[in-house]
């Protein structure tokens, strides 16, 4: 069992080699939509997850439809959505195995329509309203909703 981290359509590859990293080292699942901003065999994403690929527990899929039918309809996953547009802050849900955090890519988020449908799951991370950054870096904002859930659910297989 594991959690899974769904990139949607990321465009730069240090932030998703530095997410692979990531999921090789606490056991979770990482999910690439497609169209992808680079190649899988891309050295500048070989480089930053570094010797870690091997590891990763990869699966890549078509399109956001194509994995929506396999994990949201077929499997009824719980799906949370990382974005800037969320209701609710990240540490309020209450996170379990399995289930499913999407981020969009780096540029233009999730898709606002997408986000519209599913609100109730929408979360975010607090910033400073005074502040001219619209987000936090992908890769950076992947580690700070991940490790909330795996704390919630005391670490699980993590020394």
């Amino acid at each position: 069992m594991a959690m899974h981290i769904v990139m949607v359509n990321p465009e730069i590859p240090p932030n998703t080699g530095n997410v692979a990293r990531t999921c090789a080292a606490t056991g979770t699942c990482l999910h690439l939509v497609r169209p992808l901003g680079f190649s899988i065999d891309d050295r500048h994403l070989k480089r930053a997850g570094l010797d870690y690929w091997p590891y990763v527990r990869l699966f890549v899929h078509d399109s956001l439809e194509e994995f929506l039918e396999e994990y949201e309809v077929k499997q009824k996953r719980r799906m949370f959505l990382a974005t800037t547009q969320g209701g609710r802050i990240y540490t309020e849900p209450e996170f379990r195995d399995e289930d499913m955090i999407l981020f969009g890519c780096e540029t233009k988020g999730l898709p606002r329509p997408f986000i519209a449908e599913r609100k109730d799951m929408a979360i975010r991370i607090p910033m400073s309203e005074d502040t001219r950054l619209r987000s936090f870096n992908l890769a950076n904002s992947v580690n700070i909703i991940l490790f909330e859930a795996l704390r919630q659910q005391g670490f699980p297989g993590l020394e």
